[in-house]
């Protein structure tokens, strides 16, 4: 495949970046408009009892789950004056609303309601339920909030609640991914023209990202026209198209580069260059891809939609650089290294041009002969540093994003801290009661029943459809939400503790443990039953997801080396580098530290964080793991000096592969660590969470795993390194990758010269 594709750029190259053009304007028309058919949710299981519950209030009750939160903030009181005007026209509006299912205000409550009035009584509640899905509700609360939002006469009406949430993280992340593009392409430039020097090569790899970003956005939106789509996607879309295609095109333009250094350019040249690099893209994009698609077992589909992203981003990326890349190559010729910065820099400042220097003198040689003289004490030093960095880790405590993944100026995040801090009671704690059937139950049975609720801990009263009960008695009329239809009820549960708290779990054990009336099902919603149940899908399925993405790994990496003991390294390794990028979300955005990079620390972390960083970056390890074995396994197939199968083999072969591709990693990882760098400059903090974990594991894969530990290991195993069980090596010999060197493969070598950047022909 991968030499009729080349055979095919090298005879018609320009018909080939004319297509290739063409593809990109179709999925920027059909792509770029991605971002209104996407949702800022996503995060419940769609099968869990809260989501159930939810579904009954929604169909039996029109109850719709997705709320938007209004609130009336006036000097002289909400519940009089300009303020009680202004909440009776808010109120007016939103009955008139279509999209509106139910509205609930503390004009005209029952008395004693005062859980929707503020504990100094200058600001009252407004809350609306807005009917859809999540993506309808977010598109209702925006024109609504635009609507009924103001600050005019000393009166304040801010928007919040899920809806608006939602609505709001959407407008946030347009802004953010123009900020990422105007970071992340400008240096990621930069340092493609310093690996490079010609300005021509280093467009290359941007036209390829440019083919990654806006085929996903079109997958993403055709993917949003028959299921839901979280918005967060698109982030990930942005940062790892551009990420990969600089890394697939680095890899092959460096790799044409030695082919020509040793015999020369020419049609033989790219087609050797695509046999050996093209075939490492291709694996590393199954081995990237295959780590991202486990994400879709998850039920929510936020964590469905990265799966989805991962595999376009990664599919377009390396299609991209194995068609385009040979083209360009074939139609520039020697103008490939046109318009050479470096060169120019060095005419202006009168410095000569680099002199050929031997492979044994090149950083990357010099560095790795001396990290396998000291193999053993840089392996446990090393490990016991990342250890180190992840111990935070171990406090790690779970929550579930809600209003403060917003920035602190956003009105959701405003109208979350006034509930939190100036309302007696938080309608974000507050637990609804559902049973689904209660027909023949006697007409004293719910009474009885949210006497019971009323003992459990921290539960201030319960509003049943017969009245409200406090500590086990009857104390007047409903005061919050219930009802009768349809042989279902619900009551309402109000709650005094804390969210994602031990006070919270506790409760709700017990508000379990309290029997449905003759013995009836029960179901709980909220936000913190809702919470629950996603740690419990996200925790039961993980083992699952892990095991899939390990095994993969493994299979694949065998068929690569032949080896069994190098892939069961390279899983290790890479989960050792995730733990310090495990341990810095934990310090920063748990424990706060560093000001928690800006955004609001809530003493937890998203339960859903650690699998995605895991997959995500776990992919991106073996990405670069890739491009190490294959080049060290070419050597040790074939050494060019020491005897075959020998210890001294086998450290020429770590130490000549790491001289060939060390700075290609080190390259992409700088490019791939500003990409995901650029997720900092997000003001949702659930993405700068993202980018900080990312770009650290990024970068402890690519220094201090890659470069340290891999040789150091190697080195201490030695010939064992490529042990495999004879079945095994016969199964390899039939169905593994094999890689035949041509002639002359180690005479000369291209050495990397550290001063300019230019590969120079040295005898190797």
């Amino acid at each position: 495949m991968l030499h009729t594709v080349t055979r095919l750029a090298i005879a018609a190259p320009r018909r080939v970046i004319a297509a290739a053009f063409v593809v990109l304007a179709a999925c920027a028309v059909f792509g770029v408009p991605v971002t209104d058919s996407l949702s800022g949710g996503g995060f419940r299981d769609p099968q869990s009892d809260s989501a159930r519950a939810s579904a009954i209030l929604a169909d039996t009750f029109d109850r719709p789950e997705m709320q938007l939160l209004l609130t009336v903030s006036a000097p002289d009181g909400a519940m009089s004056g300009a303020g009680a005007a202004a909440g009776a026209a808010i109120v007016a509006a939103l009955e008139r609303s279509p999209h509106v299912g139910y509205v609930q205000s503390p004009w005209g409550a029952p008395a004693g309601a005062t859980d929707l009035v503020s504990t100094d009584g200058t600001t009252a509640l407004v809350v609306a339920g807005l009917v859809g899905d999540e993506s309808d509700a977010a598109t209702h609360a925006q024109e609504l909030s635009g609507a009924l939002t103001r600050d005019t006469g000393g009166v304040i009406v801010r928007a919040g609640g899920s809806a608006a949430v939602n609505a709001q993280i959407n407008e946030q992340t347009e802004k953010d991914l123009l900020a990422m593009e105007s970071l992340a392409v400008p240096l990621s430039f930069l340092v493609l023209v310093w690996v490079f020097g010609g300005l021509f090569a280093a467009v290359l790899p941007m036209v390829v990202g440019a083919l990654a970003i806006t085929g996903s956005m079109a997958v993403l939106r055709g993917v949003a026209m028959v299921t839901d789509v979280s918005v967060f996607a698109l982030n990930l879309a942005v940062a790892m198209g551009l990420a990969l295609a600089i890394d697939y095109t680095l890899l092959i333009l460096s790799r044409y580069r030695d082919e020509v250094t040793e015999s020369g350019p020419g049609a033989d040249a790219l087609l050797r260059t695509m046999a050996a690099a093209g075939r490492t893209v291709v694996f590393s994009a199954v081995i990237v891809g295959l780590s991202m698609l486990p994400m879709a077992l998850f039920p929510m589909y936020f964590l469905k939609s990265f799966a989805y992203a991962g595999v376009a981003v990664v599919a377009f990326a390396s299609c991209a650089a194995l068609v385009v890349t040979p083209a360009v190559i074939t139609l520039a010729g020697s103008r490939l290294d046109a318009l050479d910065v470096r060169r120019s820099l060095r005419r202006l400042l009168g410095r000569p041009e680099p002199e050929p220097r031997p492979v044994a003198a090149s950083f990357w040689y010099r560095s790795t002969r001396a990290v396998t003289r000291r193999g053993a004490a840089l392996s446990v030093g090393v490990v016991a540093v990342m250890l180190l960095l992840g111990a935070p880790f171990v406090d790690a405590r779970w929550g579930f994003p809600d209003d403060r993944v917003l920035p602190a100026a956003a009105d959701a995040h405003q109208v979350g801290d006034l509930l939190r801090t100036r309302f007696a009671a938080d309608s974000a704690t507050t637990v609804t009661v559902v049973l689904p059937d209660i027909s023949g139950l006697p007409p004293t049975a719910l009474g009885d029943y949210a006497a019971v609720l009323s003992e459990v801990p921290a539960v201030p009263w319960v509003s049943s459809p017969v009245g409200t009960y406090t500590a086990g008695r009857q104390t007047g009329p409903p005061v919050g939400p219930t009802g009768i239809a349809q042989g279902s009820a619900y009551l309402t549960v109000a709650s005094t503790a804390a969210l994602d708290s031990a006070a919270s779990e506790a409760q709700l054990d017990a508000l379990h443990d309290v029997p449905g009336p003759d013995g009836r099902d029960v179901l709980l919603t909220g936000t913190a039953p809702s919470n629950r149940d996603i740690v419990t899908a996200v925790v039961s399925r993980t083992p699952l997801v892990l095991s899939i993405i390990g095994l993969t790994s493994l299979v694949l990496l065998f068929m690569l080396t032949g080896s069994v003991v190098l892939p069961v390294k390279a899983v290790a390794l890479n989960v050792l580098s995730l733990t310090a990028a495990f341990g810095a979300l934990v310090w920063i955005f748990q424990q706060g530290h560093l000001g928690a990079l800006g955004t609001t620390s809530t003493g937890t972390i998203g339960v859903t964080m650690p699998v995605l960083l895991f997959c995500i970056a776990f992919g991106l390890s073996m990405d670069y793991e890739v491009f190490l074995m294959a080049r060290i396994r070419e050597y040790w197939v074939a050494p060019p000096a020491a005897p075959a199968g020998t210890r001294a083999a086998n450290d020429d072969a770590v130490a000549l592969g790491l001289a060939h591709t060390g700075r290609v990693i080190t390259a992409a990882a700088v490019i791939m660590s500003i990409s995901f760098a650029a997720l900092i400059a997000a003001e949702v903090s659930f993405m700068r969470m993202l980018g900080v974990g990312l770009t650290v594991a990024v970068l402890m894969d690519a220094t201090l795993v890659r470069l340290v530990l891999v040789p150091a290991f190697m080195h201490v195993m030695g010939p064992a390194n490529w042990w495999a069980p004879a079945p095994l090596r016969r199964l390899h010999a039939r169905f593994g990758v094999t890689e035949a060197p041509s002639p002359g493969r180690h005479a000369p070598c291209a050495v990397p010269d550290q001063a300019s950047g230019v590969e120079t022909a040295q005898p190797g």
